[in-house]
């Protein structure tokens, strides 16, 4: 004799079942490329973004998974949910290791005016905070020109990558510059060497093309780019690198410029490491930091602050450094 057949699932357990499935895939995915170090293809860069939000479906999977009585999903959902929210936490160092006495004290500053339509903002934002470098990418002709004329007297130096739209950009500077080659990229990323308190200071401005589906190998290829630099320069001296990264610390290719270069970021320094500056426009609230000052070991972060500039869609980020002798 047969006994009688297995109780079926009500409906809205079954339901919740399938919806948990559903949910913890994105998260395990994106949270295990993560953990493996990689930014694999299209669409994980861009789910990384996305990285501290996806705390919120796992989180979901796993009532639902409870709910549905799926103890196996259950553990699943807990395990992810875990392992995201570890990669939340701030990436590298809460310090550096600068030694000797302090021979400068800086502010950098580092906007994206979006195509120069945030160039008058910024021009005022220069002169209200008196930050005594300046990285400005997406700063075409006509912004190099409206810069140099409002901030002439205040900051006379420059580096300049000389393009349309998003291929030009500057480096403004109220200290002496001497200019360096860029670095090869379609958006311009100037650099030059700035004598500060008796120290040569690398400077760089970043700008690699963003993770878009199909361009996601030139934008591995950018950031490679400034791998290298962080490489070549890292235990050189003290090196600035700062501009709109289009990566955040949950991307491998931006961690590898920082670990290259013994780099540190000034925000997760000043304990605001996932502070997001951008988007500023359209439906969603900024949602991830991809704007950076990155400095060497060199220095000591004193504070970072985050300006909204009216025209665009990034948030400039002010840093407050000193310089150190290295002695």
């Amino acid at each position: 004799m047969t006994g009688p057949p297995p109780p079926r699932r009500p409906p809205g357990r079954r339901l919740a079942g399938w919806a948990a499935g559903l949910l913890v895939a994105v998260p395990t995915l994106t949270t295990g490329c993560r953990l493996l170090d990689t930014d694999a293809l299209t669409p994980v860069p861009q789910a990384l973004s996305f990285l501290p939000w996806l705390i919120l479906p796992a989180a979901l999977a796993l009532l639902l998974a409870l709910a549905a009585r799926e103890r196996l999903l259950a553990g699943w959902a807990a395990l992810v949910l875990g392992a995201t929210a570890w990669c939340v936490l701030p990436h590298g160092p809460a310090t550096t290791t600068a030694r000797g006495p302090v021979v400068a004290r800086l502010r950098v500053l580092a906007a994206n005016v979006e195509f120069g339509q945030a160039t008058g903002d910024l021009a005022a934002a220069v002169r209200r905070e008196r930050p005594h470098l300046v990285h400005v990418c997406e700063c075409d002709r006509s912004c190099v020109r409206t810069l140099t004329a409002a901030l002439g007297a205040s900051h006379p130096y420059r580096a300049v990558v000389d393009g349309a739209g998003s291929a030009g950009s500057v480096i403004l500077s109220a200290l002496p510059l001497t200019a360096r080659p860029a670095i090869p990229a379609a958006m311009g990323m100037p650099g030059a060497t700035a004598r500060i308190g008796g120290r040569d200071v690398e400077l760089r401005l970043a700008h690699p093309l963003p993770p878009l589906p199909g361009q996601v190998d030139l934008w591995k290829s950018e950031l490679g780019r400034l791998e290298r630099f962080a490489a070549e320069h890292g235990d050189s001296g003290p090196v600035l690198l700062a501009g709109d990264f289009n990566a955040s610390q949950d991307h491998a290719a931006f961690r590898s410029v920082l670990a290259a270069g013994r780099l540190h970021d000034a925000a997760r320094l000043a304990g605001a490491a996932r502070t997001p500056t951008w988007p500023r426009e359209g439906p969603l609230p900024p949602y991830v930091q991809i704007d950076h000052v990155l400095v060497s070991d060199d220095f000591r972060v004193h504070g970072v602050r985050f300006l909204d500039l009216a025209g665009t869609d990034h948030r400039a980020v002010l840093a407050e450094l000193d310089l150190h002798a290295g002695r």
